[in-house]
C-alpha cells in the first residue's frame, strides 16, 4: 500500500484541520461602519475616508504623501508617468513578478528590459541591474517579492550614478521596513496592490507613496483626470502638465474604509508571521529543500508568501513534490508567476531580455506558502512532517 496521500495513503493532517486564516478578513464592526458611509453619500471624489487611509498609509510607511487609486497596475502607470517616462524608454524591471510590473511599463509606451534576480531572496539583483543599463535606462523597478525585499541601498547607489529614478514595486510588502524606514518610501515612488490575495486586501485598490510634492501632484492628477488635490470636484482651478496623460484612475470611500480598518491589525500579523517564518526555517534540515531568505536590512520583513525551493537532483520536478505535500493536508501552492516572459498573459512583443537564468530556475523549483498559511505556527511540525514523509518516499512520485 502505498504511503503518501496522493497515492491513497493517510495525510499528515486533515486539511480542514490546519489553521489557516479567514481570507479576506470579515467582521460586523466593519459592516456597520461601511453600512453607515454608504448612507453618508460620500463615496468617492477624494472623500473624506479616503484621505484619512492615505495619511494612515503614508505615516506608517514613513512617507510624506499618498495617492490613492483603483489597483495596484495603474499606481506603476502613473508612476512612471509621473517620473516622465516616454514611449521609447527603458525600464528595468526583475525577470520574476507578477505581470502587471511590465505591462505597466509597455501601457506608457516604453520597453520593459528583464534583469535576473538574487538566488537567495529572489529579488532583482543589482549585478544583473547594472549590466542591464543602456543610455535609454529611465527608470528601474525593484520588486519586493513573496517574503523579502530587493536590496534597496545597492540598486539606489547604482540608480543615482546613472541618474535613474527607482520606483518600488511593493505589490507584496504592504508593512515592511528596509532598516526601520517604510518600504515604498526609499525611491522616488512606492506603488502598493490591494487585490484580493495581498496582505492588506479591500478586493481591488492600490496606492502610491512618495516623499517629494511635485511628485505627488503629478500622481494625483494622473489618476484624477487632471484635477489638483486642492481642486472641489467640478471646479478645476489649474490645468495638468501638458507632459502628462490623465486618467479616471480614482480609488473610492469603500475599499479605503476597509484598509484602514486592516492597517491597525497589520503590525501583529506580521509579528505572528516572522514566529511562522524563523520556526519554518527547520524544513532546510531536510536534504535538498531551501527557504527564500528575507531582505537583508528588513526590519520588520513583510509577507505576502515565502518560497520554498527544492533541488532537482534530489526531489525531481518541484510542481510534482508541492502537489504531493498539498494531498498531505499542506496548502502549499503549486506554482509560483514563472518568469513574466514566459507567462501566458504577457501579451507584450517589444521588450529586451539581458537573460535571466535564475528566474528561469526559480519558476520551475520553487513554490509558495502563502500569508494566510503562515499565521499559525503551531501548524510548522505538520508542514515539517510533510516534506520529510514526501522526501523520504518520494519514488513514490
Amino acid at each position: 500500500m502505498s504511503v503518501l496521500a496522493c497515492k491513497g495513503g493517510t495525510p499528515v493532517i486533515d486539511p480542514k484541520e490546519y489553521k489557516r486564516a479567514p481570507w479576506p478578513p470579515v467582521d460586523m464592526e466593519t459592516a456597520e461602519m461601511l453600512k453607515d458611509l454608504y448612507l453618508s453619500g460620500k463615496w468617492s471624489f477624494n472623500s473624506e475616508m479616503e484621505q484619512k487611509f492615505e495619511q494612515e498609509f503614508a505615516e506608517y510607511h514613513n512617507a510624506e504623501y499618498a495617492v490613492f487609486m483603483a489597483n495596484g497596475t495603474v499606481t506603476l502607470e502613473c508612476a512612471l508617468q509621473a517620473l516622465g517616462v516616454r514611449p521609447g524608454d527603458e525600464v528595468i524591471v526583475p525577470g520574476l513578478t507578477w505581470i502587471a510590473t511590465a505591462m505597466a511599463v509597455h501601457y506608457v509606451g516604453a520597453i520593459p528590459v528583464f534583469a535576473d534576480i538574487e538566488e537567495d531572496t529572489l529579488c532583482l539583483s543589482p549585478e544583473a541591474f547594472e549590466k542591464a543599463i543602456t543610455p535609454k535606462t529611465r527608470v528601474v523597478i525593484p520588486v519586493h517579492l513573496y517574503g523579502s525585499m530587493a536590496n534597496l541601498d545597492r540598486i539606489i547607489e547604482i540608480a543615482d550614478a546613472h541618474n535613474i529614478a527607482v520606483l518600488e514595486d511593493c505589490a507584496h510588502m504592504q508593512g515592511g521596513k528596509w532598516r526601520g524606514k517604510g518600504a515604498g518610501s526609499w525611491g522616488a515612488i512606492g506603488s502598493f496592490s490591494f487585490q484580493q490575495s495581498k496582505t492588506l486586501t479591500s478586493g481591488e485598490g492600490g496606492i502610491c507613496i512618495t516623499n517629494d510634492l511635485e511628485l505627488s501632484d503629478r500622481l494625483y492628477r494622473a489618476k484624477h483626470i487632471g484635477y489638483s488635490r486642492l481642486d472641489p470636484q467640478g471646479a478645476a482651478k489649474s490645468a495638468p502638465p501638458a507632459d502628462l496623460i490623465c486618467h479616471n484612475y480614482r480609488g473610492l470611500a469603500f475599499p479605503a474604509l476597509l484598509l484602514s480598518r486592516q492597517l491597525k491589525e497589520l503590525p501583529a500579523r506580521i509579528e505572528r508571521m516572522k514566529k511562522f517564518a524563523a520556526a519554518l526555517k527547520e524544513l532546510e534540515n531536510i536534504p535538498g529543500v531551501r527557504l527564500q531568505s528575507p531582505g537583508k536590512e528588513a526590519s520588520p520583513q513583510g509577507y505576502y508568501a515565502i518560497e520554498i525551493i527544492l533541488d532537482p537532483a534530489i526531489w525531481g520536478k518541484a510542481r510534482t513534490a508541492a502537489a504531493a505535500i498539498h494531498s498531505e493536508g499542506i496548502p502549499v501552492a503549486t506554482g509560483n508567476y514563472g518568469p513574466v516572459y514566459k507567462h501566458m498573459l504577457f501579451n507584450c512583443r517589444n521588450f529586451r531580455n539581458t537573460g535571466c537564468p535564475v528566474s528561469d530556475f526559480m519558476g520551475e523549483q520553487a513554490f509558495s506558502l502563502s500569508h494566510t498559511g503562515m499565521e499559525y505556527p503551531e501548524m510548522v511540525p505538520f508542514i515539517e512532517k510533510a516534506f520529510r514523509k514526501v522526501y523520504e518516499n518520494r519514488e513514490e512520485l
